[in-house]
């Protein structure tokens, strides 16, 4: 297992992120521990794409996988991960769209 520096976390915490459904599954597990059938019912993905959700997240250093018999428990890989997504939520953004005012086809912010 690696030790990544902060860039490089950061990087890979800005990946997860990028994703609305990786980020709802994030949120997800702040909440709570969860199955997959379980989290893939919430988000309303399939199974298929929350497992590859879950494996890059996994990648990530983000999620871990807690064996419990034949099953797998998700969940956050570190409460510090929880603390970060409540700082993050807690965000206010101030966005000027004539900045960038074909944010939407470019598909930057």
């Amino acid at each position: 297992m690696a030790t990544l520096t902060h860039g490089q976390a950061l990087s890979r915490f800005g990946h997860a992120l990028s994703d609305p459904t990786r980020a709802r599954l994030l949120l997800a597990l702040r909440e709570a521990p969860g199955y997959p059938a379980d989290l893939a019912e919430l988000l309303g993905v399939t199974r298929q794409n929350l497992s590859n959700h879950l494996a890059c997240l996994r990648g990530c250093g983000l999620v871990a996988a807690v064996p419990e018999g034949r099953r797998s428990r998700y969940e956050l890989a570190s409460p510090a991960i929880g603390h970060a997504l409540g700082d993050l939520l807690g965000l206010v953004l101030a966005v000027d769209p004539a900045v960038c005012p074909d944010a939407a086809e470019r598909g930057c912010c």
